[in-house]
C-alpha cells in the first residue's frame, strides 16, 4: 500500500512540475504511519518538500496534488493538515487486502530485493579457541546470525565469516596449561602460571590428547601424538579441540558459517608483509623511534599508531588490515563486523589502514556493530562462574538452563549497544511475561484454532473479507501491513531488536482479537473472514521468528 500512495503521489507531483524548471522524477516521496490514528493511515511532507522549487505556499502545493491526484479504490479520505502534511485515510478493503497478499507470499512475505543479490560478508563470534563460548559470545552470536537472516530477506548474497586467532600469546598460554595438565600439574600447584588457565575443560583437553584421540572441527581435523614433550602438537590438537567445542555450541544455537579464517594464514600467506609494503609504498608511513608508524592522522584518527614494533614483531591492528583488505579483494560489495564493545578503539585505525592503502575501499568500509555486555541474573542474584569454564558463564550453559529458542530471543531482543541482563527465571517462565512464550503462544494459539476448524486453508485467500470491521481486525490488519517495512528498516538500521519488538506487538494484537472476538462463529462468512485474519497472522509471526532464529511451536 505504501508502494501504491508513492505510486500516486509520483503523478501529481510530476502534473504539478511538468512546467516548472524542476524535475519531479527524482523527488525522494516519504511516507509515514501518523502515530496519531486520528490523522490518517499514511502521511507525507511532499508539499513542504515542493514549496522551495515551485515557490509557492505548502498549503496550497498540497491542495494541487490532492486534486491531481490519480484515483485509487483503495483510498477512502484525503485531507491536509498542519502547514500543508497530506493525510491519507484508506478503506476496508485496502487494509484487508494485506490478507490475500500475506497468502500469495508465503515464506517469502517481508522479503524484498534491496540487496540485488549483492555480497555482503557478516564476521560475528569470532572467538580465539582457549575455551567455552561465553554469553557474550552468544550476544554476537545470535545478534550476527540475525543480522545475517534479515540481510538475505533484503536480497543480500550473504556469506557468514568466523576469523581466529591460533597463534601468539593466548594460545602458548593455552598450549602450556594443557601441557602442565598432562603431566598431573593442577591449577592449585606452585607452579602453576598466573596467566594460565584454569577451568575443569582444560583438564578434558589433556586427557583427550594422552588418549591420542582425532578430533574433527568443522574447518580441521588433528590427531594427538600423546608426547608430551611435543608442545607444537599440544598446540595444534588443543586448537581443534577447543574449535569443536565451539561448534557444538554454534550447532546446539542453530548457527553454521560459511568460511572460518585463521590469523595464522595472513603471515603463512603473505597477506599481511604484501600489506605492510603497499602501506610504506603508498607514503603515509614512517619510521621513528625505531619502529614503523602509520600517519593514521590523515584518515580522522587521533593519534598515528606504530604498525612494527621495535622488536619486529607487528601491533594487533595490521593483521586486521591485512584480513579485511582480504574480504575487498572476495569481491564483498558490503562488510560487517558483529564485535564486542571492547573493539570500539579498533574501528578507526582499521578503516584508517584501508584508506592508505588507497585501493579504491569506501570509506567507512567496513560497517560494526558492537555489542555490550551481558549480566546474568538467576533469583535477583548475578551468575557470574561456570564450573567448566572457571571464570564466566558459558553459552551451553544458558541453553541448557533455559532452551535455544528463549537464549536467543533474549540476547537479540535488546539494542546491541545496550547491556543486557539476561534473568534466567523470566526465560524459563511459561507466562505472558515472558516474550518469547508470548509471542510463541499466539502462534500455537493460532495452530489450536485452525486444527479445530479442519477446514481446507488453500480456500482462505478467496474469501470474503467484509465482516473484518471492528477495531481489534483494523489494528491486526495494520499490523500485519507494517511487517516489510519493519523487515527493511531492520536491515537497514543492522538492528534486528526491532524484529523481536514487532512481534511482541502483533501477538499482543492477536491476544487482544482472540479475546474479543470468537473465531469459530456459525455465520460462516464472519468465521472464514476471521480464520483468514488469523491465518495471516500465523504466517507473519512463523516468518517474523525464523529471521530471529527461533522456532514456531504448533502446540506449547
Amino acid at each position: 500500500m505504501k508502494a501504491h500512495l508513492t505510486e500516486l503521489l509520483a503523478e501529481a507531483a510530476k502534473s504539478l512540475t511538468q512546467n516548472a524548471d524542476f524535475d519531479a522524477s527524482n523527488l525522494a516521496i516519504q511516507l509515514e504511519r501518523p502515530k496519531n490514528k486520528d490523522h490518517g493511515d499514511f502521511s507525507t511532507n511532499l508539499a513542504m518538500l515542493l514549496a522551495k522549487p515551485l515557490r509557492q505556499n505548502p498549503r496550497a502545493i498540497a491542495e494541487s496534488l490532492i486534486q491531481a491526484l490519480p484515483s485509487s479504490a483503495y483510498v477512502e479520505k484525503v485531507e491536509i493538515a498542519g502547514a500543508g502534511f497530506i493525510n491519507f485515510y484508506l478503506g476496508a478493503n485496502a487494509k484487508q487486502a494485506i490478507i490475500g497478499l500475506i497468502a500469495a507470499e508465503g515464506e517469502k512475505f517481508g522479503h524484498n530485493n534491496i540487496g540485488q543479490g549483492r555480497k555482503v560478508q557478516v564476521e560475528f563470534v569470532s572467538a580465539n579457541p582457549t575455551g567455552p563460548l561465553h554469553v557474550g559470545h552468544g550476544r554476537g552470536a545470535a545478534v550476527g546470525d540475525c543480522l545475517a537472516r534479515l540481510l538475505d530477506a533484503n536480497g543480500w548474497a550473504v556469506t557468514r565469516e568466523f576469523y581466529y586467532n591460533d597463534a601468539g600469546v593466548q594460545i602458548d598460554n593455552l598450549t602450556h596449561s594443557v601441557q602442565l595438565r598432562c603431566r598431573g600439574i593442577t591449577p592449585d600447584d606452585p607452579l602453576w602460571p598466573e596467566a594460565g588457565y584454569r577451568g575443569d575443560y582444560i583438564a578434558d583437553v589433556a586427557k583427550a590428547y594422552l588418549n591420542k584421540e582425532t578430533i574433527v572441527a568443522d574447518d580441521m581435523s588433528v590427531t594427538a601424538t600423546g608426547d608430551v614433550e611435543d608442545a607444537e602438537s599440544i598446540r595444534a590438537f588443543s586448537v581443534a579441540y577447543l574449535r569443536h567445542e565451539q561448534d557444538l555450541d554454534l550447532r546446539a544455537f542453530q548457527i553454521k558459517f560459511d568460511v572460518f579464517s585463521l590469523e595464522s594464514a595472513l603471515y603463512t600467506d603473505g597477506k599481511v608483509e604484501s600489506t605492510v609494503q603497499n602501506l610504506i609504498a603508498s607514503g603515509h608511513t614512517y619510521e621513528q623511534d625505531d619502529a614503523l608508524w602509520l600517519r593514521t592522522t590523515d584518515f580522522g584518527d587521533d593519534k598515528d599508531r606504530v604498525m612494527r614494533k621495535t622488536d619486529g614483531g607487528y601491533t594487533y591492528f595490521v593483521p586486521d588490515v591485512a584480513y579485511h583488505l582480504d574480504k575487498w579483494n572476495r569481491g564483498f560489495d558490503r562488510v560487517i563486523n558483529e564485535q564486542g564493545a571492547d573493539h570500539h578503539s579498533t574501528i578507526t585505525r582499521v578503516r584508517a589502514g584501508l584508506q592508505a592503502l588507497n585501493v579504491g575501499i569506501p570509506q567507512g568500509w567496513p560497517d560494526y556493530v558492537l555489542h555490550q555486555m551481558v549480566t546474568v541474573m538467576r533469583g535477583g542474584e548475578e551468575v557470574k562462574l561456570s564450573k567448566r569454564a572457571g571464570s564466566y558463564v558459558t553459552l551451553r550453559d544458558l541453553i541448557e538452563e533455559v532452551g535455544c529458542d528463549a537464549t536467543r530471543y533474549f540476547l537479540a531482543a535488546r539494542r546491541a549497544d545496550s547491556q543486557l541482563i539476561f534473568d534466567i527465571d523470566l526465560a524459563r517462565a511459561q507466562t505472558n511475561d515472558n516474550p518469547v512464550y508470548y509471542i510463541q503462544y499466539a502462534h500455537a494459539r493460532i495452530c489450536s484454532v485452525l486444527a479445530q476448524w479442519a477446514g481446507d486453508a488453500s480456500s482462505l485467500p478467496t474469501v470474503d473479507l467484509s465482516p473484518l470491521n471492528s477495531a481489534h481486525d483494523a489494528a491486526l490488519m495494520q499490523r500485519l501491513s507494517e511487517f516489510p517495512e519493519v523487515v527493511e528498516n531492520s536491515a537497514t538500521d543492522l538492528a534486528p531488536h526491532t524484529i523481536a519488538n514487532y512481534l511482541k506487538d502483533l501477538a499482543s494484537d492477536l491476544h487482544s482479537f482472540y479475546n474479543e472476538h470468537k473465531i469459530l462463529v456459525e455465520d460462516e462468512t464472519t468465521k472464514l473472514a476471521r480464520l483468514a485474519l488469523v491465518s495471516a497472522t500465523q504466517q507473519v509471526l512463523r516468518n517474523g521468528l525464523r529471521l530471529l532464529g527461533v522456532s514456531a511451536p504448533n502446540k506449547m
